[in-house]
Order: structure tokens, then sequence, then C-alpha cells
């Protein structure tokens, strides 16, 4: 029974697909980071968690990715409490790498244009919500785990109420906007289609992207199996 699991793990963990899946974990956390650098330097807003961290960052006066760290453990203890099988690969990379990654990307974008014209602004807001989108469409398709924030509105859904989860999400997405807002955090366009659009635009990258390519990487694992069985 035991070898019969230990296959079962290689063949799950030693495959294009899972090693596709890794990488777009990785580059999906690290990215989504990256993206906010360019929305904070728009100053259009940023999406509703961000706006919080924001908010809470101005209050204890470090940056937002001195505090991200910090704001996710508190989230990660009660996730282990309340959520804990939603843990994974994912929760780790997120809770090290997307503050880290902020800082970078703004730092980078205020040396690079210190006083951005109107059409800068609008050029990064644009693209830096493509790359949060095709980076949270990287991420959710790879399945290996979801952010303490994420956690949140799904441990809530499971509670014994007629509350669907996209009315929880809405409901910690509106407070998290409402406290950065009253803490200083910048709310503002990019605020409002990251919380109305963005479910639309990563289902898009979903569809002809990512889910296309894990199904085709599935079928080559199971090629490879096949190959490896008829050979030995």
């Amino acid at each position: 029974m035991k070898k019969m699991d230990f296959a079962a793990m290689r063949r799950k963990y030693i495959s294009y697909e899972y090693g596709c899946r890794l990488l777009m974990t990785v580059g999906g956390v690290l990215l989504s980071g990256f993206s906010v650098g360019f929305l904070q330097i728009a100053d259009f807003g940023t999406d509703p968690f961000t706006v919080f961290a924001t908010g809470i960052a101005n209050v204890f006066g470090v940056t937002y990715g001195t505090l991200y760290p910090y704001l996710n453990l508190v989230l990660l203890a009660a996730m282990c409490i309340y959520g804990r099988h939603y843990i994974g690969i994912a929760t780790v990379i997120n809770l090290m790498g997307i503050g880290f990654m902020a800082d970078f990307s703004r730092g980078l974008w205020v040396a690079l244009t210190p006083d951005p014209t109107m059409a800068q602004r609008v050029g990064y807001i644009v693209i830096g919500l493509i790359i949060l989108c095709l980076a949270c469409s990287m991420y959710m398709t790879s399945d290996l785990g979801v952010s303490t924030y994420d956690v949140v509105a799904i441990s809530l859904s499971k509670l014994n109420t007629p509350i669907q989860f996209r009315f929880w999400r809405i409901g910690t997405d509106c407070i998290c906007v409402l406290v950065g807002f009253l803490l200083g955090a910048t709310v503002g366009v990019g605020t409002v289609f990251t919380a109305f659009c963005m479910g639309p635009v990563i289902q898009l990258f979903n569809k002809i992207l990512w889910d296309p390519l894990i199904m085709r990487l599935q079928s080559m694992d199971i090629h490879r199996l096949k190959n490896k069985e008829n050979a030995a």
C-alpha cells in the first residue's frame, strides 16, 4: 500500500503538469507584487486589500512591503485555525514575496519617472492592471494554495448562513477599502476595476492561456507514462 502511495506521489510531483503549476505559482505571485508598484505610482487606486494594507502602513509610518508580511502573519495565524487545508506553496510565497516585489517595483518606477505625467500615470495603471489580472490568473489556475486574504471570505462562506462566497468577498473588500481610505490610502478607478472587473478578465486569461496549457501538459504526462510502461 505504501509503495502504491509513493508511486502516486511520484506521478503527481514529478510531472510536466506539477512543474508548470509550480512555475505558475511563483511567477503569478511575484508578478502580482510587481503590478502593485505600477498601481501605486499611478495613484489611481489599488485593489481592496492593498488599499487596506497601505492605510495600515501609513499609520505605522512604514512602506507597504515592510508591513505586508506582518499583516499576513496575523491572517496566517487565523488561517491555521479556520482554514489550514487552504495553506499551500502559494500561501508561503505570497507571504514572503509580494511585499518585497511591490516595494522593488515602486522604487524602480519612481527612479525612472520621479514626477510622472498624467499620460505616464494612465500608462502605469493600464500596464499594472493587465499584469495583475494575468498574474492572478496564473496563480489561481496553478491551484497550489490561496493567499491569507482570500481565505477570509472562503472561511466565512463556510459558516451556516445563506450568504454566498461572492457576497462575503464583496463585504470584506468594502471593509478593506473603507478602512484604507480612512487611513489615507488612495481609492480610485483602479480600486473599482479590481473590485468589479477583474473576475471576467481573469476568466478570459484562464480560458485562452492557462487551462489549455494545463490540459496539454496533462496529455504529455499521460503519453510519457505510457511510453515508460512500454519501454519497461
